[in-house]
Parts: C-alpha cells; structure tokens; sequence
C-alpha cells in the first residue's frame, strides 16, 4: 500500500490525496511509512560518506569514517521523524484557525506523504556531486510544496482558498523547523557531538 501511494503521488497526486482521504489509514500505517522512507537519507548518507565520497568544487572527494558516517546517519534518520511529528503537530494546531477539524492521524499523512519527495531526493547522492544534490534538492522541495497545496484542501475538507493560506502557514512552520534542525546541527557539529571524522 505504501508504494502505491508513493506511486500515485507522483503519477496522479490529486486523484492520490483522494484516495487516502477515502481510506484514512492507523497511526501506526502512517508511522511506518515514515519510519521507511526515513531510511532513504540516513542510509544514502553514509553510503555515500564512506563509500562514493563527496565532491566538492573541483577537490579530491572526501570521506567519512565509518563511525562518524554511523553516527550522523542514525542523528539525521532522528531528526527527520522528529521533524515530519513536529510539522504534523503543528498543522494539526493551526487547523481550527481555518475551519478545519482534522485528526492528528489526518495532519500526519500530510507531512508525511508532502515530506517523502525530499527524502525520496536523497538517491541522488549515488553522484554525490553537491551542485547535483542541491539540484536535485531543490526540485524535490518544489513538489513537497505542490503536494502540501494540493493536499490541504482535500485532506482538511476546506475551501481551496482557506486552504492555500492554511498551506503557505504550514510551509512556513516547515522552514521554521529546518531552521531549528540546521542550528541544532550545528551546535553538535562545533561542541563535537557529532562532528564529521573524515578519513
């Protein structure tokens, strides 16, 4: 079922949101497409660190140690939960402001099925070039956001132009929590936490 949505997401996403508006699915469905598509980045991070290499400017590629890439990996693969639960939380709070009564499983199935292009984007780093990763990066943030607009109206049952606002909202909640995600990173990162060892 799971790839079937992904599929469909891609393929025909209105008909899609339909869809699992028709059928809502258990928390537990929507926690293990998560938990599954999480994997992608952490696991495309540090087989790429340790294996491929990245590619910065014109340089030799750099490597991770095995443990450091480990270690960020199994960080990224719990911020990225983290991140998509937070943005659910905070679509299911803002949803009264805009005459919608969703439950927390319904705002879940939103960022979780709006988030899974930017983790699907993460095969890229089988060429882990960074202008392609960015590229690549950044095509897949501009179908995450057409998803989330596409989305709300149907899995809220809310007008389209409640909807569009209540979106851009939600989009903004997400750059707020990147933002967060960023900076907590980088507080690891300089305290040594989970610095990079490269090898």
């Amino acid at each position: 079922m799971i790839l079937n949505h992904l599929w469909g997401l891609y393929a025909h996403p209105v008909e899609e949101w339909q869809t699992i508006d028709n059928r809502h699915e258990s928390l537990l469905y929507s926690l293990s497409h998560i938990l599954l598509i999480a994997c992608i980045p952490s696991a495309m991070g540090y087989y790429s660190g340790v294996h491929l290499g990245w590619h910065v400017g014109t340089g030799d590629a750099v490597f991770l140690t095995h443990n450091s890439a480990m270690l960020i990996a199994v960080a990224m693969y719990v911020a990225l939960i983290v991140g998509v639960f937070a943005l659910a939380y905070l679509a299911h709070w803002m949803a009264k402001t805009f005459g919608a009564e969703p439950t927390f499983t319904q705002t879940l199935e939103l960022a979780a099925y709006t988030s899974t292009p930017v983790f699907m984007a993460a095969f890229a780093a089988f060429y882990p070039a960074l202008w392609f990763i960015v590229s690549v990066g950044i095509v897949a943030v501009g179908y995450s956001v057409y998803l989330l607009y596409t989305g709300v109206p149907i899995l809220m049952h809310i007008p389209h132009e409640r909807g569009f606002i209540y979106a851009s909202s939600v989009v903004t909640c997400g750059l707020v929590l990147l933002v967060i995600i960023l900076a907590a990173t980088a507080i690891l990162w300089t305290n040594g936490i989970v610095s990079p060892v490269f090898s």
